[in-house]
């Protein structure tokens, strides 16, 4: 008992608080816990969930400003919203030919990834301040991600894809286009340090940005997404929805782009019960993009 007594007396001593232990254990134990979110396969339900944790996490990132679990949470999950159920809406003005709404929706992305952006900065600074100041040029940013080590391959990886996605949703805006290669510098790394991550995501998103554009690094594009569909043995679809969206699409390459969602639409639901809902996002998307206005849009017949 007098030994329980001296343990309690020297947290409080310490300035500890029991309630702020309490937090970081709750955090903890739902970012161990996140991977069950991907397993589902209703979108309604998914996205309802994905809203209703951020607002959760906001909340306890404020109580704990420092905890990075809440941190690399807020960025990835932001992320996640931002390209699977906001975008989803976007995509849907767009065809639709509601041009206010995909003004909207491209605004409200837009948000959802600087917030990303907001948490993954806070998140590098506290493990390697100077990330801001590094953002000087691309040899400067470099040599300030080389004192990364595997273990921060995670943050550094949903950092440079909600850089990444923000530019392809801003597309209009020159100041953020420009920072581009701060995204790409940050997904690099994170696939140096750890390629297996994220079922392959790093590699795709650099393959998207190689393909961003018609005279671009085209056959960079290829490589990498090849790479990254032998790597996951063909089984996440988004990756053959990207390479379709981008590199198909980019390259005027028809027979391409239709095989490789038409692959995605028909692969069984539980290709990747791990990844479910990537899988019905995919399937959804693969659809889509096989309809009239997505095919005009790469210069294919309809």
């Amino acid at each position: 008992m007098r030994t329980h007594l001296l343990v309690a007396l020297a947290v409080v001593g310490s300035g500890c608080s029991l309630d702020r232990i309490i937090l970081d254990g709750t955090v903890k134990s739902t970012r161990d816990a996140a991977s069950a979110f991907d397993t589902l396969s209703d979108l309604e339900v998914a996205k309802a969930g994905a809203a209703a944790s951020l607002v959760q996490l906001e909340g306890m990132q404020k109580l704990a400003p420092d905890n990075e679990d809440a941190l690399f949470l807020l960025c990835q999950s932001w992320t996640g919203f931002g390209g699977a159920f906001i975008e989803d809406d976007w995509e849907q003005a767009y065809d639709r030919g509601d041009d206010d709404r995909e003004v909207f929706e491209a605004n409200r992305a837009k948000e959802a990834y600087d917030r990303a952006v907001k948490f993954g900065t806070l998140l590098l600074e506290q493990r390697r301040p100077g990330f801001v100041a590094a953002q000087k040029s691309y040899d400067t940013l470099k040599a300030y991600l080389a004192k990364f080590e595997k273990v921060d391959a995670e943050p550094l990886l949903w950092m440079g894809l909600a850089w990444l996605s923000r530019g392809g949703v801003a597309a209009e805006r020159p100041e953020i286009v420009a920072d581009l290669y701060v995204g790409v510098a940050l997904v690099e790394r994170s696939v140096e340090l750890d390629d297996s991550l994220a079922w392959q995501n790093g590699r795709a998103a650099l393959g998207a940005y190689h393909a961003r554009a018609p005279d671009a690094e085209l056959k960079d594009a290829k490589v990498l997404f090849e790479a990254a569909l032998t790597k996951t043995a063909r089984r996440a679809l988004m990756l053959q929805v990207m390479y379709a969206q981008n590199y198909a699409c980019q390259a005027r390459d028809e027979k391409l782009y239709r095989s490789l969602l038409e692959e995605v639409l028909a692969a069984p639901m539980d290709l990747l019960p791990e990844q479910r809902l990537e899988t019905v996002i995919a399937k959804r998307k693969a659809q889509r993009y096989l309809g009239a206005p997505r095919l005009k849009r790469c210069g294919f017949n309809p």
